[in-house]
């Protein structure tokens, strides 16, 4: 229990921090908070549950929690600038950040079924593009789409939220245009040289402080793109858009989060070098 009202501490700091009004609504009844919106939609993301679900285990946990219907209400109600601003809040200021993007299933069938019909594997509408911080191994920023894109669409969104001094990416963004918008903002673009491309004057400008050990943190977002497939799947239980853009960035949320509350889930420390020895066989 104690666990549980530390947990709820810390999604009232964050709230608070973001400024967040205590209510969901102005003249309605104040039955919930919005922290009890919150916590109900973090729960939902981290345990992959629906809406309903939710509902009942935080009634047979004895939980203060929603409805199914004011939860739903309030999936479609959060705009991405407030999750883009809870991605910040939880991990805090980037040096260099590694740029990348991966995609997610709508629906997530089974291969027996996909066996007995033509065999065809489903599109993957959804596109999510990240940015995440390569020391704190936390995304700064994110940006999502229910149709294929291309990756240099969302760069430069992802470069002006992370608000980092460093950024690598793969071949797919080299680009005249986010050399220059990187330059611009005194970001340090690093992205490997492409060939049969255009040399511009900011590529050629970036190619030259090119360093491959620093380009090889990029590694960082391929492992945070796994992990976050890991944990929470690689499909969406939402049907609009609204709701899969507070699905994914609920799952975001959960994963800086989590990274602040090691002991809290029972995960011992780094033990420092000065007392390996003392714990050494």
């Amino acid at each position: 229990m104690k666990k549980e009202e530390r947990l709820v501490h810390k999604v009232k700091r964050l709230l608070r921090r973001l400024g967040c009004p205590r209510w969901l609504h102005h003249f309605g009844p104040k039955t919930y908070e919005f922290y009890e919106h919150f916590c109900a939609l973090l729960i939902r993301a981290f345990c992959k549950l629906s809406l309903r679900r939710v509902k009942q285990l935080c009634d047979v946990l004895g939980l203060h929690c929603p409805s199914k219907s004011a939860l739903h209400y309030t999936a479609q109600k959060l705009s991405a600038a407030f999750w883009q601003k809870v991605l910040k809040a939880t991990s805090g200021s980037a040096y260099l950040v590694a740029i990348d993007s991966t995609g997610l299933s709508r629906t997530n069938p089974s291969y027996h079924y996909l066996k007995r019909i033509d065999g065809k594997i489903p599109r993957i509408p959804i596109k999510l593009s990240l940015a995440i911080d390569t020391r704190k191994k936390k995304f700064c920023a994110a940006k999502i789409r229910v149709l294929p894109a291309h990756d240099l669409r969302d760069a430069e969104y992802l470069l002006q939220q992370s608000m980092s001094k460093i950024a690598v990416a793969d071949k797919g963004y080299s680009s005249e245009k986010l050399y220059r918008f990187a330059a611009q903002n005194n970001i340090l673009l690093m992205v490997p040289q492409k060939k049969n491309a255009k040399h511009g004057l900011w590529r050629v400008r970036m190619q030259k402080q090119f360093k491959i050990r620093t380009y090889h943190r990029r590694e960082m977002v391929e492992a945070g793109n796994s992990s976050l497939k890991r944990k929470f799947g690689g499909s969406v239980l939402a049907k609009r858009v609204r709701t899969i853009r507070t699905e994914v960035y609920g799952r975001l949320a959960c994963h800086n989060i989590m990274g602040r509350l090691q002991r809290l889930l029972g995960q011992s420390p780094a033990i420092p070098k000065h007392l390996k020895t003392l714990y050494a066989p």
